[in-house]
């Protein structure tokens, strides 16, 4: 079954569509969305930082306990059914906690970064996140290495995109339906 990435505009519709009954919001504390309807407030795992690789004044960057937490939470997932990530904009922390939910399932972070960049040629996951996923999980830099070898990503698929912005308390996506399909 898939991972499937996107941001916090399309993520209601994404679970109502692919049936999802797990679900991971890594995203600011402000903008951290309601549990839609469809999904058992359990199985809705919140990640509530920034976007951001070292540490800022203001802002919630991620620590070894936020990624502790949500790998406890990964391993549980059933890869029967759709897991659902999303950040703001389904581009950096999404796919950093996508890139951990694969390598969970397949023991490989090369061939599931590979797999991410594939599905995703936009993907550039949050180097912060990885590295300490990399050092809960005693892979020895694995994740962090494979993130590099997907190379930078690319906006030529889609030169015109424009990521998803906060407003108040509502995400306004410019480009709805921008999501990603990462089959484990």
């Amino acid at each position: 079954m898939p991972i499937i990435i996107s941001s916090l505009a399309d993520m209601p519709d994404l679970v109502r569509e692919f049936g999802v009954r797990d679900l991971v919001s890594v995203i600011h504390p402000q903008a951290q969305p309601p549990t839609p309807s469809e999904i058992d407030p359990a199985r809705h795992h919140r990640c509530a930082v920034h976007d951001i690789v070292e540490p800022k004044l203001g802002k919630t960057s991620p620590q070894t306990r936020h990624i502790e937490a949500l790998i406890k939470f990964l391993e549980t997932w059933d890869s029967e059914v759709p897991l659902l990530v999303h950040c703001l904009a389904g581009v950096s922390r999404s796919t950093a906690v996508a890139l951990i939910a694969h390598t969970l399932k397949t023991g490989e972070p090369r061939k599931s970064a590979m797999a991410l960049r594939k599905a995703s040629p936009y993907a550039w996951p949050n180097r912060r996140i990885l590295a300490l996923a990399d050092s809960v999980l005693g892979l020895d830099g694995e994740l962090t290495k494979a993130r590099e070898a997907m190379g930078p990503a690319s906006w030529e698929a889609d030169p015109t995109y424009v990521a998803p912005r906060l407003q108040g308390h509502r995400a306004a996506g410019y480009q709805l339906q921008r999501f990603t399909t990462l089959n484990v």
